[in-house]
């Protein structure tokens, strides 16, 4: 419980994951004041489908986090994927296939 909260609070947390691009699993949850990252987790049931996110990399409102990480009222706690592109080599070659169409229509 954190300071000025009354026994028995409860906070209203979202557990966020998205397992593939455009499907978003949320999960809302009452938890009760004090409670952690890694406990709203496991309370989301996400673990039972998706055993991996046990060591998934986590943040709080898109600020990285450790499962130990005190949650507040509202929070949404996030589960992130392993990037399976570099984010600058995925820019550089969207920006070369713009480049080619230009050219095309121009030449």
């Amino acid at each position: 419980m954190g300071p000025g909260e009354p026994p028995g609070a409860m906070l209203r947390v979202e557990v966020t994951w998205a397992p593939a691009p455009h499907d978003v699993r949320r999960i809302r949850l009452s938890l009760p004041a004090g409670s952690t990252a890694a406990q709203a987790l496991a309370a989301s049931g996400l673990l039972a489908d998706f055993p991996e996110l046990a060591h998934a990399p986590m943040g709080v409102w898109g600020r990285a986090c450790t499962p130990d990480q005190l949650l507040r009222d509202l929070d949404r706690v996030e589960l992130y994927r392993s990037l399976t592109v570099d984010p600058k080599e995925a820019r550089r070659l969207r920006h070369g296939q713009r480049g080619r169409g230009r050219q095309r229509a121009g030449g």
